[in-house]
């Protein structure tokens, strides 16, 4: 690769001094002049003052007198023209060697040559790719002389030189280009940011600065985070130069950070800057780990001020996301799913929706995240509520994932699409849905308790007619389960699970179960529902069982006086035994056994008793392997055995 060369050393600085304003004309030129040539006009006027402060008085007649001329001479009728009638370049393909030349003659320590700087501005105007690539190449650490220059094209010439910088900053390390004299020398990312630091340094702001400020921040934050990760030897070499002869920090990725904070202050965003460095987001900015969480804190900032950057800032990352290949997704996504109630659904809503559902299956857990969190904002629209239908299967899939944050995540979106009106579920939806909610109802997060079990109940609320019948199956299995929440000490999740036990015995017609719920009678509903079929008891103790371990003794005592209901139904059953071997079991892992416990077991003990002295029983001998001693009522228990199953019972 060939080495990018830089020129001489820089001229001494002049010191400015004021300009006086401009004189009014006499006459109104604005009779005979087009709009272009108006525009130009106003271009020349506020450059020839930049110019008088840069190359001092001596020259401020001669500005004077241009600015007079321009009055009358029109611009677009010497498109190669100096402003004293000479010509500049008579092909393009002299303009890099003349752009060179003055960076040369800037670099020496002999005063340029007034035209110098008009001829700058006249160039940059007709040729502005030649000139930013041909200037960064021949100075890509931006010595004073390019400096100068730079200053200079800053002046009138940004709205034409910023596109191109932007697409330097783009293509990192390099951007391969060719000017009009067939040079293909790559320029360096880096060298544009460059560009754009002392552009920034500058007591005014350029116009178009403002205009390309969203791509601008962009492009910076992909500097940051790209330098961090990434770093050629070529891309060292050239920053070791830059730093060593321009006191820069010895990071690219710091250097552009600070062009971040540099750009946010002038567009007078200071509460941004402040904001970030009182969470310490600057730091985590630069680290490759953490980036994407700081430009996260960064759009929640502008969110939160309402800041005009939102919009522009987000649609420039959707051009970046929709990509095959972007190399930027994750810190993208971080700032688009902060902001996305900042956006038009109706202009980017497709969009949006294909680059979330892409992630949605991503082996990594961060953009599974982020695409969840979006698709949570995007299903409160209805428009995109229903576009969403097509992604069911996948997030059914999501909520048997491990990470309970996932599912934490995609309860609510399910909830947020089912408040559409026009929004059935379909027939094969409705069962699966159901079978990924049901382990959901004993999670030990009781976010994902309570949604899991309102969601439940949608689904039985709006499943198709066609439906209904396969997911009869699902509901009588939930029924225990929801029966055993009912009791739970937590309000939100008791209510939520008497709802679901409303809506699930009007899905089965149970209007005696319906009654029982609506006059909270709990202890009659376990008895009607094992009464109505005793075919299921067996099914039923075996789903109470594992809530005798549950850490919560509501859930406990529910469950075991259950189970004391079921063991009756059961008598003469051959799995009788067996059922209360593992109750046996599993009441010997409580080491606080409550009163309802004790009963239980002392009826159990009793009832296997009896089944170990019959003969005809062939697992008698199992029996006595797991026999348990009685367990006493616990010392100092006083607590009455009100409405415990049992209580009265007498002994076979």
């Amino acid at each position: 690769m060939k080495k990018v060369k830089e020129g001489a050393g820089a001229a001494p600085a002049r010191q400015p001094e004021r300009v006086e304003w401009f004189q009014p004309l006499q006459e109104d030129p604005g009779r005979d002049r087009t709009q272009e040539q108006d525009r130009a006009r106003g271009r020349f006027r506020r450059a020839a003052q930049t110019f008088s402060n840069l190359i001092g008085p001596p020259c401020r007649g001669m500005i004077t007198m241009l600015t007079k001329g321009m009055a009358t001479q029109s611009l677009a009728s010497a498109p190669s023209m100096d402003f004293f009638g000479e010509r500049v370049v008579s092909r393009r393909d002299e303009v890099p060697a003349l752009v060179r030349k003055m960076h040369q003659s800037l670099s020496s320590n002999t005063p340029p040559d007034d035209r110098l700087f008009i001829n700058i501005l006249r160039l940059t105007d007709m040729y502005p790719a030649d000139v930013v690539f041909t200037l960064l190449r021949c100075a890509p650490s931006c010595d004073r002389a390019a400096a100068t220059m730079w200053k200079t094209i800053a002046s009138s010439g940004m709205e034409k030189v910023l596109p191109k910088l932007l697409r330097v900053m783009e293509d990192w390390p390099l951007h391969s280009t060719s000017t009009s004299d067939g040079d293909k020398t790559d320029v360096f990312a880096l060298a544009a940011t460059r560009v754009i630091w002392e552009i920034l340094r500058l007591p005014w702001c350029p116009e178009p600065l403002v205009k390309y400020s969203p791509p601008l921040l962009v492009h910076l934050l992909f500097q940051v985070f790209i330098s961090t990760k990434q770093m050629p030897e070529e891309v060292n070499t050239f920053w070791r130069g830059c730093r060593e002869k321009r006191g820069l920090p010895a990071n690219p990725n710091r250097f552009a950070g600070q062009t971040v904070k540099a750009l946010l202050r002038r567009l007078r965003c200071l509460h941004l800057v402040m904001a970030m460095e009182r969470r310490r987001g600057w730091d985590t900015l630069l680290n490759a780990d953490t980036h994407h969480y700081a430009v996260g804190l960064l759009a929640r900032e502008m969110r939160r001020a309402s800041s005009p950057l939102c919009s522009p800032v987000a649609l420039c990352l959707l051009e970046l996301l929709i990509r095959e290949k972007p190399r930027w997704d994750l810190p993208a996504m971080a700032f688009l799913v902060e902001i996305l109630d900042c956006l038009d659904m109706t202009d980017c809503g497709e969009s949006i929706l294909e680059i979330l559902s892409r992630h949605l299956q991503s082996e990594c857990k961060e953009r599974r995240r982020l695409a969840l969190r979006g698709l949570v904002v995007l299903s409160k629209d209805p428009v995109m509520a229903k576009r969403m239908c097509s992604l069911s299967e996948s997030l059914v899939e999501l909520l048997q994932d491990a990470d309970v944050e996932v599912v934490g995540m995609a309860l609510p979106m399910f909830m947020n699409m089912l408040q559409n009106k026009d929004i059935l579920i379909s027939r094969p939806t409705a069962p699966k849905l159901a079978e990924a909610l049901r382990p959901l109802f004993d999670s030990d997060n009781s976010h994902v308790q309570v949604f899991s079990i309102r969601l439940f109940r949608k689904v039985m609320e709006l499943v198709v007619a066609e439906g209904k019948k396969p997911l009869e199956r699902y509901v009588i299995q939930s029924l225990l389960p929801l029966f055993l929440h009912w009791h739970e000490e937590k309000q939100r999740l008791a209510e939520a699970s008497q709802e679901a036990l409303l809506g699930a015995a009007k899905f089965l017609k149970r209007r005696d179960l319906n009654q029982l719920l609506k006059t909270e009678q709990p202890l009659k509903f376990s008895e009607r529902l094992l009464e109505k079929d005793k075919r299921r008891a067996a099914e039923y103790l075996h789903q109470a069982l594992p809530y005798l371990e549950s850490p919560k003794e509501p859930l406990r005592e529910a469950a075991l006086r259950f189970i004391g209901i079921a063991g009756g139904c059961m008598r003469g059953q051959p799995e009788e035994l067996q059922v209360i071997i593992e109750t046996l079991q599993a009441l010997r892992k409580d080491n606080c056994p409550s009163y309802t416990n004790v009963m239980v077991q002392a009826l159990f003990d009793q009832r296997a008793a009896v089944l170990n002295s019959s003969s005809a029983s062939r697992q008698a001998m199992s029996l006595e392997k797991h026999q348990i001693p009685f367990n006493r009522r616990p010392p100092g228990d006083q607590r009455k055995p009100s409405g415990a199953p049992g209580t009265d019972a007498k002994p076979n």
